[in-house]
């Protein structure tokens, strides 16, 4: 947009978006900041991670209604982890859910000073049989949700095994939990 001085010939162009925008950084037609220009959101003190996402159907009269069921890993990495479950009619309700579910469920894990486990552990959690053996150098040697619950707690220097053919991740991962908090006891 080109707007013309009186009695000049010369052409002013139109102030550019971001000279328009009022001092709150709000735009004068009262949408807030153009897309792609958020402000920073601080990052808390906990990574987190799904690991599971599943749509769950029931049927009614009128046909299927979906839920969606999440598990999420969530930890510091500085030795407290977290595994939470969320259900809820949408996926973002459902990690909200399970976010706060893994943050009541936060337990501390005893490291070594190479960040490893005390000695080795096994634990079962439903069909799921999960062995933790501490391993000097060798670096973190997991598979599965066991490898995502253990990264995220921090731990390295640790080979572990599954022990069962199951493949359902909330399992496997609250087999981990279970045997983590094993070691906190001993």
């Amino acid at each position: 947009m080109v707007v013309e001085a009186a009695g000049a010939s010369q052409a002013v162009p139109a102030p550019r978006a971001e000279e328009r925008r009022a001092p709150s950084g709000r735009s004068p037609r009262g949408r807030s900041r153009a897309r792609g220009e958020r402000a920073p959101r601080e990052r808390g003190e906990f990574d987190q991670v799904t690991i599971d996402a599943r749509r769950v159907a029931r049927v009614m009269a009128g046909g299927r209604r979906f839920n969606f069921s999440v598990v999420v890993v969530l930890g510091d990495r500085k030795g407290r982890v977290g595994v939470g479950l969320g259900k809820g009619a949408d996926t973002a309700l459902a990690v909200d859910k399970a976010t706060r579910d893994a943050k009541r469920n936060l337990i501390s894990i005893p490291r070594t000073d190479s960040h490893s486990i005390p000695h080795e552990v096994r634990a079962k959690y439903a069909a799921a049989l999960v062995e933790l053996m501490p391993s000097k150098g060798r670096g973190l040697v997991a598979g599965s949700a066991v490898r995502t619950v253990l990264d995220f707690g921090g731990v390295t220097d640790i080979v572990t095994k599954l022990h069962s053919r199951t493949k359902n991740k909330l399992a496997i991962a609250r087999a981990t939990i279970a045997a983590l908090t094993k070691l906190a006891k001993k």
